[in-house]
């Protein structure tokens, strides 16, 4: 029985396979190809010449982000009281760095007192912790926790005076 069906399959396998031959069927597919391949070519248009653009210099970094509040928002929400940066003091290394390329990717504690660790977006890692200033307009850190710190800037309100903002930069957990 296993012989019969063996063969029977054997030869329908065969019948299949015999379809699949090249019995000139094509031959109306293979004058199209060779009508094509005579045709005279087209001629190619040169691609465009593209000038290159004047360089273009950003200058509005230096210019409030318009994600944070005015100043005079800010400055009626602190109900006037007076604040000023200390330029006399020394100035940290963090200062040196945009708070906005800043970013907090992870803490450590020692001895009880925890310390966050900033990516100062140059290829540093620098540890602080509360007290220790960081960005250009004059941050404190004011609260530390493993997930977040807190830093109050304070900043020009476009006149004489001076206003606090709060910051915060929270851990990047994608690293």
């Amino acid at each position: 029985m296993n012989k019969i069906f063996a063969l029977s399959s054997l030869l329908a396998a065969a019948v299949l396979v015999s379809g699949c031959g090249n019995n000139g069927d094509f031959a109306d597919l293979r004058d199209y190809i060779e009508e094509t391949k005579r045709r005279p070519g087209r001629h190619i248009e040169p691609l465009p010449v593209f000038r290159p653009l004047p360089p273009f210099s950003y200058t509005a970094m230096t210019y409030r982000s318009p994600f944070e509040r005015p100043v005079r928002e800010l400055a009626s929400i602190q109900g006037g009281r007076s604040v000023e940066p200390d330029l006399t003091r020394p100035k940290e290394f963090l200062e040196n760095f945009s708070i906005a390329n800043m970013r907090m990717v992870g803490t450590v504690v020692d001895e009880g007192k925890l310390w966050a660790l900033i990516d100062t977006g140059q290829g540093s890692v620098e540890s602080v912790s509360v007290g220790n200033y960081m960005g250009r307009n004059h941050g404190k850190i004011v609260t530390a926790n493993p997930n977040q710190i807190e830093i109050m800037e304070i900043i020009s309100d476009g006149g004489d005076g001076w206003v606090e903002r709060p910051r915060i930069i929270k851990l990047d957990e994608k690293g």
